[in-house]
């Protein structure tokens, strides 16, 4: 590392990511290629992402940074903060229309999605949210095929913090909101529950197999705490589903 480079921590995927000046450098993959092509497509449409960059000199994917504070830091938001978040995710799926969906061979997708027919961030969840002047979602390396409902589920889960221990009324309350500034149909809150019951514990299986694989980085994250986590997670989103259904009605 040179000495104008600041190491990025606070990632549990991503290796060597450093901070040069307004850019943030990590190492280029199979779909590096395709998530630039994929912000340029946000950008040209309006949505506020990170610019991509290219590649740099030493091989390296090339993005924009952006200043602000994790909304992870700052959970549980405010109804009106998550009305926002819905906003942003709405249009960040309705501009993905635009996008041909990528060749996927030699790709590593963890969780995909069935039917896959949108291009996606896959991990819209509060330690992906930077708030500052500017609402931006970042680290898009897993961004890939998917469907606004598996993407979706995933998001209003964590950003719902339907996590176990939360009280279940006030969980629901921040899920209806994160819905509504979504401004989903009643088709898509009718399957929501669901979806969210489903992607939750595919979350929890990815660590689980992956512990007994040996397959990093999730195989140390299963016992550092991130199974246990999810697992009670799953159980939490599932026994609830009657809550969830009546607050998304």
């Amino acid at each position: 590392m040179t000495a104008e480079e600041q190491e990025l921590t606070g990632g549990n995927a991503s290796e060597s990511v450093v901070r040069i000046g307004n850019t943030v450098r990590k190492p280029w993959l199979h779909n590096s290629a395709a998530v630039q092509s994929y912000l340029g497509v946000l950008c040209a449409a309006g949505v506020d992402v990170p610019r991509p960059l290219g590649r740099d000199k030493d091989g390296r994917h090339v993005i924009e940074f952006v200043e602000g504070v994790s909304a992870l830091d700052q959970l549980p938001l405010r109804h009106n903060d998550l009305l926002r978040v819905g906003q942003l995710i709405r249009q960040i799926h309705d501009a993905s229309e635009s996008m041909e969906l990528p060749d996927t061979k030699g790709w590593n997708q963890l969780l995909p999605a069935e039917n896959p027919d949108l291009m996606c961030h896959n991990d819209l969840a509060p330690w992906n949210l930077i708030m500052g002047e500017r609402w931006v979602f970042i680290d898009w390396d897993a961004a890939g095929p998917s469907t606004k409902l598996w993407d979706l589920a995933y998001a209003v889960q964590s950003f719902g913090v339907l996590f176990a221990g939360q009280p279940v009324d006030e969980a629901a309350l921040r899920l209806r909101a994160v819905v509504d500034g979504y401004g989903a149909d009643e088709e898509l809150r009718k399957a929501l529950p669901g979806a969210m019951a489903k992607r939750t514990a595919a979350m929890y299986d990815l660590l689980k197999s992956s512990h007994e694989t040996g397959f990093q980085p999730w195989a140390d994250m299963y016992v550092n705490g991130h199974g246990e986590h999810w697992r009670a997670a799953a159980e939490y989103v599932l026994e609830n589903q009657a809550v969830w259904e009546h607050a998304l009605a």
